[in-house]
């Protein structure tokens, strides 16, 4: 017989910009290696400056995109809220 199963956690927002922000300081150390390594980097491995270029360019961008997606989120949570008041009548003699 199987256990009954135990209740979910509660979920537990953070702050999502951190791990942006770290992955995005990460590609650009990796980039500042490659650049200082010079000609070091044999011509078949250049592709990763590109590489880097991107990290930190999707990184940027996830990091002034996450405040915009959780301010939308919101905004959303709100006007369903908003909603679900103004469809419940009201009972006499409430405001």
């Amino acid at each position: 017989m199987r256990k009954p199963r135990q209740p979910d956690p509660e979920v537990h927002e953070s702050d999502y910009r951190v791990p942006a922000a770290i992955g995005t300081v990460a590609w650009a150390i990796a980039l500042v290696v490659l650049l200082v390594m010079g000609d070091g980097l044999p011509d078949s491995e250049r592709w990763w400056i590109g590489v880097c270029v991107t990290g930190i360019a999707l990184g940027v961008f996830g990091f002034l995109y996450i405040p915009y997606l959780f301010r939308k989120r919101d905004e959303a949570a709100d006007r369903a809220a908003e909603r679900a008041a103004d469809s419940h009548p009201r009972e006499p003699g409430t405001p």
